[in-house]
């Protein structure tokens, strides 16, 4: 059965597009336009009570029942536990994949998404110490996740797990949050490397917005 992604073209949303590809799940995109407020819309507000996107609704839930989940990484969670793909069942595999989905759910992703607020904060007053703040940052995490990388293939060891899909959302992002992957070679070879996957270029092909 078809599963409903509410979404639009914002990291979050791409990380679900991407997810859903690359378990070959059959989907079909309800684009919430975020710039017009659609997120506050009751209709939305039923599956996502705090208003932000992504949210799903599965026909096809626990004991066959429809479901809605809202939260991108419990959206990943929940497709890796349905599919039984790129979220190990036990060991330490999982647990390296739930410990780098949950540094993106708190931190790679708020702070970058910081940068991209004071980037257009027109004040230069209010505009410099936000924009330092947080694009120091968003530094110092590229530089964790590239020294896991000078270690492993993938976040979660050897294998492509919903961790690399949460962190690329917001990695395809480095140039708006002023970020040269060259400075991080081993960021940039998991990034070239992820963005090469069929499924993770459907994942971004596939329209967000309706358009």
């Amino acid at each position: 059965m078809t599963i409903e992604l509410h979404a639009w073209d914002t990291p979050n949303g791409r990380k679900i597009s991407i997810a859903l590809e690359e378990m070959g799940l059959p989907y079909v995109v309800k684009p919430i336009d975020i710039s017009n407020k659609g997120q506050f819309e009751p209709g939305f507000l039923k599956i996502s009570p705090n208003n932000r996107i992504p949210a799903i609704v599965d026909p096809d839930g626990p004991d066959g029942k429809p479901v809605s989940v809202f939260e991108s990484g419990a959206i990943l969670i929940y497709l890796g536990e349905k599919t039984g793909q790129f979220l190990p069942k036990a060991g330490a595999a999982r647990i390296a994949t739930l410990e780098w989905l949950m540094f993106q759910m708190g931190g790679f992703g708020p702070m970058p998404g910081q940068v991209h607020h004071f980037l257009a904060v027109t004040n230069e007053a209010d505009r410099r110490y936000g924009l330092e703040r947080y694009s120091k940052e968003t530094v110092r995490l590229y530089g964790v996740m590239d020294r896991r990388l000078a270690q492993v293939s993938y976040f979660a060891g050897d294998a492509v797990s919903i961790a690399d899909f949460a962190i690329l959302g917001w990695a395809w992002r480095h140039e708006r949050h002023k970020v040269d992957l060259a400075t991080f070679p081993h960021v940039k070879r998991w990034y070239e490397t992820m963005m090469a996957r069929p499924g993770v270029q459907r994942g971004f092909a596939v329209s967000l917005t309706g358009k």
